[in-house]
């Protein structure tokens, strides 16, 4: 039976992993870690612990995702999301592993109309996606065996999360100012834990950057404004500029990522984000 050790298995994505891990039983072993048992800016753990288990398959959802604190805490930003991802790319090389990377729509500057490809130009505009975007080219450069999945906005009913948040705000608030000028696409990590496992699944890999969301693109505002129509809020949603709502580091003004690649390559075709959110919410509601 193979193996497939999920990095960050307390997590968004690897509570979502965890949960239809089952569907799977029969076919991988899964072994799920966490900061405390795999510290990955430890390169003597990684090596231990890619020697006693010798997965077949290593997904990185870890990652310092903290965006503002990054802006203080660089070197930590670069120890989790760039060295400690070099580590994972190397004892995957050692061990012949294949590594699913999560990276993000935060290793472009936003300053654009259209959609990002994966080849497109790379300009992060903050610390996090710098870090982010050294992880993916160690990554590469060290395991020639990496999928790298960019993704967007991810939220879940785990952890903490720009739905979530929502959610828990309109049950305090009368109003809120949510801004109205970035442009993304949010995305269920439960979508992006099943393409994952697609990606598994299929017997003839192709490697390298993929984008993965859910789509169309929309905005903070309209986001909100679905969040509060499914879990039936009637608070008032009022539109903010990004020069009212100032953050300690820059966000992209639009970010949005073609999905293209990923469904022409491995036949996985992303859903509409508003259906995935209905689900998320209903699944919060009950």
């Amino acid at each position: 039976m193979k193996k497939i050790v999920i990095i960050g298995g307390n997590g968004q994505l690897g509570n979502c992993i965890r949960k239809i891990a089952p569907d799977f039983e029969n076919k991988y072993e899964f072994i799920f870690t966490d900061s405390q048992t795999l510290d990955i800016t430890n390169e003597d753990q990684v090596n231990d612990f890619f020697y006693d288990h010798k997965p077949d398959f290593c997904i990185n959802a870890s990652a310092y995702t903290a965006v503002d604190l990054a802006e203080k805490e660089e070197e930590k930003a670069f120890a989790v999301n760039a060295y400690g991802v070099a580590y994972l790319a190397q004892a995957c090389a050692d061990y012949k592993s294949i590594l699913i990377h999560v990276s993000t729509d935060y290793v472009f500057d936003g300053d654009t109309n259209l959609s990002y490809s994966e080849d497109d130009f790379t300009s992060p505009i903050g610390v996090y996606g710098q870090s982010k975007r050294k992880g993916e080219e160690l990554a590469l450069e060290i395991n020639p065996k990496t999928v790298i999945l960019r993704t967007s906005w991810l939220y879940s009913e785990f952890n903490k999360n720009f739905v979530k948040t929502m959610i828990n705000l309109f049950s305090q608030k009368d109003e809120l100012g949510i801004v109205a000028d970035q442009f993304g696409q949010p995305t269920n990590a439960n979508d992006l834990a099943e393409a994952i496992m697609e990606i598994i699944e299929t017997p003839n890999k192709t490697f390298g950057i993929f984008h993965f969301s859910n789509y169309p693109e929309t905005t903070w505002l309209e986001f909100a404004k679905k969040i509060a129509k499914f879990s039936k809020s009637t608070v008032k949603l009022n539109p903010l500029t990004t020069e009212q709502y100032p953050t300690p580091a820059k966000r992209p003004t639009r970010s949005t990522l073609a999905l293209d690649k990923i469904e022409q390559v491995y036949k996985i075709e992303p859903k509409h984000w508003e259906n995935s959110l209905e689900d998320c919410v209903n699944t919060l509601s009950s």
